[in-house]
């Protein structure tokens, strides 16, 4: 059974007026033309019949008093529209530009600058618009006073019907279509070539509603006007100060309008969002509000009808081929509900990424690091001490590590490469931020699974979260949830980027702020895959992306097929994977290591607690996690001396040498070869063999911690 559509209350326009009865006698005798009631010319009729519904029309519509106050209501929007112009989003857009650019001198103060002179822009526009009201003001009212002194009463009058019928004019309602014999799709037909389509603009206020009405199914909506008195109609039986509906859009998936709150904030609307479901006949999550930042009054309202995907027709992802962009550049990874791309930059970012076991975590790390791995000037390095991690993008991986040890030499090598970095700045001349260059790259690292890693490892973690995004070493973390139960600090709000998808409300929470929910972020009501249903996995909730607004919009990642990602994958892997540069290599060397992970010795210089990590070289890492050394660092020449050394220390039953020691023993081992031998001249060799340079020993030779090399590392190259 099928339910009529609501109809549309219209004025009584009938042409005709019901006629009394006019049956006479009949006539006896000839038959004449026209015998009987007279019968006056048609022009007569139809001039009556206008006169007669131009009557009822004014009558209806109350001598359009109501039309009247509505234009000058919309007159005086208009000029409030004009005499702010653009300038206030401008404006806005300008200030997001400064706080993104954060910490970058120049370009703060570029954004700066920028925001001055938006804000001087603006405030010589309303002034030159002000000048213009006031004199076409004076002018108009000198006229009207002129008129109405001079010209006496009927002049008086005639000026005032004619400001009332300019305002009927600029305050008449929109023409509305009432075709409602339509199909549910009379305004466009669902389509998978086209992601959304505009069919105009409607709009209409709480006074507009015809009387007598009651809330009714969104189904039973054929055309935008319709759409507009649905939405307005439940949004007050649920007791929202509605004002208007504007903006009507029928889109391939379902509705969209704006929404105007007269009173608070829109968040009388999301609050309402499941039981307006209700009313409209939607499934889950079918109505999407979303607030609007330049008008605080207002917000989106998406409605999406049963069985549709907003996403269906989304654009899928485009391919990059090897080193063909920069790590600063922007990269699409997804698209918002509205059809808007989502595009990122990772270059110093900081990134915490939250959801639920089938939130699709995995999805939105391959998205990012899919981008990630296409740099010519990032190292992408996998973090996971539970799962895959990366998965189908391994090849193009520089570090894969798993295991807790592998994974805590790799944070605390790159945290003293930071720390490195920081000292070595100023002497490549890069001013205050690492700059990412071929020669010298960035480093993303992705942790997934951030709960299940070691307390050192978080420990490594949070430092290089405090230290790394000027050096451009920068973490991005993937946990199911974002309170301190899973990250085991409170470190989910002082993150600079944060994306969310299916998860706890508590998360929603703990991740954007207290008030988050009732300002329209709302990831806890995405539902997680299941094993035969993808749901909302890699629908995301996002703050904080470089250059773009912070608008509770949900967004979908990009789903890429796993073959396409291997094959991204071995092509990048055959382009060469990019190596750290030697610059920060050897700065290393001149940093120590956090004191946690120093080994702890008694007063009398006793070894009471070994190291929890080491510091490794770069070529040690490789070793350590399996990956291939970069070619051609270690020479015959080199594995000779080294196989020296190694086979001295065993000789002295050590595990370790001060330089100077090992220049000497090897002196006297074979004089004619390293009879020449200095210790500087050892620590180029090793430092060119991937060795790296000295570390510290420990207490050794009476002294309390030399520097020089261990067996182990020297092990691991042979």
């Amino acid at each position: 059974m099928t339910t009529a559509p609501h109809p549309i209350r219209q004025p009584n326009l009938s042409l005709v007026k019901d006629q009394p009865d006019t049956t006479v006698e009949p006539v006896e005798g000839a038959v004449v033309k026209h015998q009987g009631q007279p019968v006056r010319p048609r022009w007569i009729e139809a001039a009556a019949a206008r006169a007669t519904a131009a009557k009822d029309h004014v009558v209806d519509n109350k001598l359009y008093l109501g039309w009247s106050a509505r234009g000058y209501k919309n007159l005086g929007r208009r000029w409030l529209d004009a005499r702010r112009d653009d300038y206030p989003q401008m404006i806005e857009s300008a200030v997001a530009e400064l706080r993104s650019a954060k910490g970058n001198t120049a370009a703060e103060g570029s954004a700066k600058e920028l925001v001055k002179e938006r804000r001087d822009e603006y405030r010589e526009h309303k002034k030159r618009h002000d000048i213009k009201t006031a004199l076409w003001s004076a002018v108009g009212v000198a006229g009207a006073a002129t008129g109405a002194i001079v010209g006496g009463t009927l002049i008086e009058a005639c000026m005032a019907v004619g400001g009332a019928v300019f305002g009927a004019y600029h305050g008449r309602p929109e023409p509305a279509e009432v075709e409602v014999s339509a199909s549910p799709l009379s305004i466009i037909e669902q389509s998978d070539n086209d992601f959304g389509q505009d069919t105009g603009q409607v709009f209409m206020t709480v006074d507009q509603l015809p009387e007598g009405g009651s809330p009714f199914p969104i189904a039973q909506a054929r055309t935008p006007q319709q759409l507009a008195e649905c939405v307005l109609r439940a949004l007050i039986a649920e007791n929202v100060p509605v004002a208007e509906v504007t903006d009507v859009i029928r889109l391939s998936w379902g509705w969209q309008c704006v929404v105007r709150v007269s009173e608070g904030t829109p968040e009388a609307i999301i609050k309402a969002a499941g039981d307006l479901e209700t009313r409209f006949d939607l499934a889950a999550n079918g109505v999407r509000p979303s607030p609007m930042k330049e008008r605080r009054a207002c917000a989106v309202m998406r409605m999406v009808d049963r069985g549709a995907d907003p996403f269906a027709s989304a654009p899928g992802l485009p391919y990059r081929a090897p080193k063909s962009m920069s790590i600063t550049d922007k990269f699409r990874i997804g698209s918002s509900v509205g059809g808007d791309p989502l595009e990122v930059s990772l270059a110093g970012v900081m990134g915490l990424w939250v959801a639920a076991s089938g939130g699709g975590k995995t999805g939105i790390l391959q998205g990012l690091a899919e981008g990630t791995t296409a740099c010519y000037d990032n190292i992408t390095i996998d973090l996971d001490p539970h799962g895959d991690g990366l998965e189908d993008l391994h090849d193009a991986v520089r570090i894969t590590a798993r295991t807790h040890e592998q994974i805590e030499a790799v944070l605390l090598f790159f945290l003293v490469m930071s720390k490195a970095r920081a000292r070595l700045r100023k002497t490549l001349g890069m001013g205050r931020k690492w700059k990412a260059s071929k020669t010298h790259p960035a480093v993303t690292i992705f942790f997934d699974e951030f709960p299940k890693a070691t307390e050192l490892a978080k420990r490594l973690a949070f430092d290089l979260l405090l230290v790394g995004r000027k050096e451009l070493i920068e973490v991005e973390i993937a946990s199911q949830g974002g309170t301190k139960l899973y990250l085991g600090e409170n470190i989910a709000q002082m993150m600079a980027l944060k994306g969310i998808g299916p998860c706890k409300v508590g998360d929603t929470r703990a991740v954007f702020g207290d008030g988050s929910v009732n300002e329209g972020w709302l990831p806890h009501r995405l539902a997680p895959a299941t094993d035969t249903d993808p749901k909302d996995a890699g629908h995301i909730f996002i703050q904080g992306v470089p250059g773009m607004p912070d608008e509770p919009i949900e967004y979908k990642v990009h789903e890429v097929p796993s073959a396409t990602l291997r094959k991204l994958a071995t092509e990048r892997l055959e382009a060469g994977l990019v190596e750290p540069d030697q610059d920060s290599l050897d700065a290393m060397a001149t940093v120590d290591p956090p004191e946690y992970v120093e080994p702890v010795v008694d007063i009398e210089g006793n070894l009471k607690k070994e190291a929890p990590v080491e510091l490794l070289t770069w070529d040690q890492l490789l070793k350590l996690c399996d990956a291939e050394p970069p070619a051609g660092t270690v020479t015959e020449e080199t594995t000779a001396v080294i196989a020296d050394v190694v086979d001295l220390m065993d000789k002295a039953g050590v595990d370790r040498m001060r330089t100077e020691t090992l220049v000497a023993k090897l002196a006297e081992h074979d004089p004619d070869a390293y009879g020449d031998m200095t210790a500087e001249s050892l620590k180029e060799l090793f430092v060119k063999a991937g060795v790296g340079k000295p570390v510290t020993l420990g207490p050794l030779d009476n002294l309390a911690n030399p520097r020089g090399f261990k067996r182990d590392a020297l092990d691991r190259l042979l």
